[in-house]
């Protein structure tokens, strides 16, 4: 059997994801977009941006432009897939990279008659990205593939009951969620411009509403059971200096999260968290360097590499995806590795009613890369 491919990896899942999206039968009306962006762009590691890179110059301004089609629901929101291209301006250190992602967007407020405050995320993947081992100017972004995640609030003008056209700041980041080094990972923050239209009529007399109709309280109470893993690399530091660990190290868990549903569109509960961490607590032991720099060290115990968590969980409730939000901390662990506040952020593909698909990453102290959860998940209710 081959090595697992980390780019396969993330090419296969989200092509799942999108054929989700595609065969679900849940739509109104067709939904065309095409907006252009532009922003300033940061990330933790700073050379490249500040002008270490063949440019000779700082890279002060990024830019993109989208084209999305999808499917407008009753309740003024829409979801569908999504094309981007993006630029740095500096195609020989960083590449032009394009994303393919899903989006889901609804109105926040209606202002008035022709205007509203209106939300929109996109997630996906990005492909062409420059890899560092092949352009060394580029320590921000250690993999050709990464994920795409972009999000914004507009204020949209109506001049037709079909064409809407918005205006309003948003953010994007790009990163391979730890499962390549280098893996700083590029943001921007900046505007968004997008012109929409709408068009044809019901295709389908019904709609794949996931609202939650007048309940009994104990009706309102449903409970996640998610399975995820995944891959990750691992730096430790040994005297004073960081080297990468050979390999990829397992990561896998188990979420256990009792809801509530408070609205129709917003759930929120609690969640007990198993997890296991093959690349915890390397540090405590580690063996020496051998001849060639390489970092050797022995098996830690399973105790030290498994943690339960309990966290706070909010869950905004759309036709299809869910957008999943917690935090929280571990109560029963060893090691450094695991101590401190994590923050968990996934998106959910209802596949059936009770079936759907996890994508997601978990943060340490709120900026700390972890690792992604990819998974599936079943609701019983």
């Amino acid at each position: 059997m081959r090595p697992l491919n980390l780019d396969e990896m993330f090419r296969r899942f989200f092509i799942l994801l999108v054929f989700v999206l595609l065969s679900v039968q849940a739509y109104s009306q067709h939904r065309i977009s095409a907006g252009v962006r532009s922003g300033y762009p940061f990330s933790p590691s700073k050379p490249l941006l500040d002008g270490v890179n063949s440019l000779g110059r700082p890279l002060n301004v990024a830019a993109s432009a989208d084209l999305q089609y999808g499917f407008e629901f009753s309740g003024s929101s829409y979801q569908g897939v999504g094309v981007s291209v993006f630029s740095l301006f500096d195609h020989e250190d960083v590449g032009t990279p394009v994303s393919v992602y899903v989006f889901q967007g609804a109105r926040i407020a209606r202002l008035s008659r022709s205007l509203s405050l209106d939300y929109e995320w996109n997630f996906g993947v990005s492909f062409g990205w420059h890899r560092h081992d092949e352009h060394p100017y580029n320590i921000i972004i250690g993999s050709k593939i990464n994920a795409y995640i972009n999000g914004g609030i507009m204020l949209s003008w109506h001049p037709s009951d079909n064409w809407q056209l918005s205006v309003g700041p948003d953010f994007t980041h790009y990163s391979n969620g730890h499962t390549r080094l280098p893996n700083a990972g590029l943001n921007a923050v900046g505007m968004r411009l997008s012109a929409s239209g709408t068009f044809g009529g019901e295709l389908f007399p019904r709609i794949a509403e996931t609202s939650v109709p007048d309940r009994k309280w104990n009706d309102r109470i449903s409970c996640d059971v998610t399975v995820f893993g995944a891959l990750k690399k691992c730096v430790v530091d040994y005297h004073m200096k960081y080297y990468q660990a050979d390999g990829h190290f397992a990561v896998a868990g188990i979420h256990i999260n009792p809801f509530y549903d408070i609205h129709r569109h917003f759930r929120i509960g609690l969640s007990l968290d198993l997890s296991y961490d093959e690349s915890a607590n390397l540090s405590d032991h580690i063996a020496g360097t051998t001849l060639d720099d390489h970092i050797r060290f022995f098996r830690p115990s399973f105790a030290e590499q498994f943690a339960l968590g309990l966290s706070v969980r909010t869950e905004l409730v759309m036709p299809i995806f869910s957008v999943h939000f917690g935090v929280g901390h571990n109560i029963i662990y060893k090691g450094d590795d695991f101590r401190g506040l994590y923050q968990i952020v996934a998106l959910k593909t209802r596949v059936t009613k009770n079936l759907y698909l996890h994508t997601g990453y978990q943060f340490w102290h709120f900026t700390d890369p972890g690792h992604l959860l990819i998974g599936l998940g079943w609701r019983f209710n």
